[in-house]
């Protein structure tokens, strides 16, 4: 489960929804994919955090609006909220929800009743809901919308920067235990380099002794030429190694400039 937390700028994440909440009045909380609050709670109304939230029976209906709610909507009070997905690609990480305001003037009676199902003072909840702004719901549409993009833009944005520096990281670390193991092969090529020496010398002493002990020396000269091919082979082998070398060599370098 990916958690905007571990990626995001937080700073930077309120400052995008308070400066949201200010310019447009309407109240709006992030969560994670857990459900948990993430940021601040900006603009919310006594209306639903002091009075209906405040009841066990309009908690309970709220936190159901709040894990079901998509897009906007009209919550079981009677306001208009919003809940807008979080994405990381194809990912839900989270949501943004709010809106806690009103697309007309109410039915008072109407919230009278509401106030009675959950257990809440009905003159004080009459005297909240005089309170909540009201917006037209095509303003708190696009105003929903318009969050939830910059948003969405905005962690994306934060995960690929983090996602590209820890592979920016994985290709330095690479690139130095490349170096390292160009370095050994080095080493061993020049270790290579004293074998196919050897070879020849060993080749060269037994063609020597082939010769001196003549028609006796068969043997000798069936070694020798064994060893001379031998000593052929690891040198092919040696510069086909040298020349791959130098071309990791040449990668390895351009990866460090």
């Amino acid at each position: 489960m990916i958690n905007i937390k571990d990626f995001c700028d937080m700073e930077q994440f309120e400052k995008i929804m308070s400066n949201w909440a200010k310019a447009t009045g309407l109240a709006t909380v992030a969560v994670g994919a857990d459900g948990r609050y993430i940021s601040e709670c900006y603009n919310f109304t006594e209306f639903c955090i002091d009075l209906t939230r405040k009841s066990p029976e309009g908690c309970r209906r709220c936190e159901k609006c709040d894990r079901e709610g998509k897009g906007v909507y009209f919550c079981h009070a009677g306001l208009i909220d919003f809940g807008i997905e979080l994405k990381i690609g194809d990912e839900v990480v989270g949501s943004v929800i709010g809106g806690q305001v009103l697309s007309e003037a109410p039915d008072d009676e109407k919230f009278r009743a509401v106030a009675r199902e959950i257990g809440v003072n009905e003159d004080r909840y009459i005297a909240a809901l005089h309170k909540v702004t009201i917006r037209s719901e095509e303003a708190i549409r696009a105003s929903a919308e318009l969050l939830g993009q910059v948003l969405n833009n905005y962690i994306n944005a934060q995960y690929m920067e983090k996602h590209n520096k820890q592979i920016i990281g994985k290709l330095g670390t690479g690139a130095k235990d490349a170096e390292e193991l160009v370095n050994r092969i080095k080493e061993k090529t020049v270790q290579l380099n004293t074998v196919h020496g050897k070879q020849k010398i060993l080749a060269l002493n037994a063609s020597i002794e082939a010769a001196r002990a003549g028609e006796n020396g068969r043997g000798f000269a069936v070694v020798a030429g064994e060893v001379g091919k031998l000593s052929d082979f690891i040198n092919d082998i040696n510069k086909d190694i040298n020349k791959l070398v130098g071309e990791i060599d040449t990668v390895v370098h351009k990866m460090n400039e």
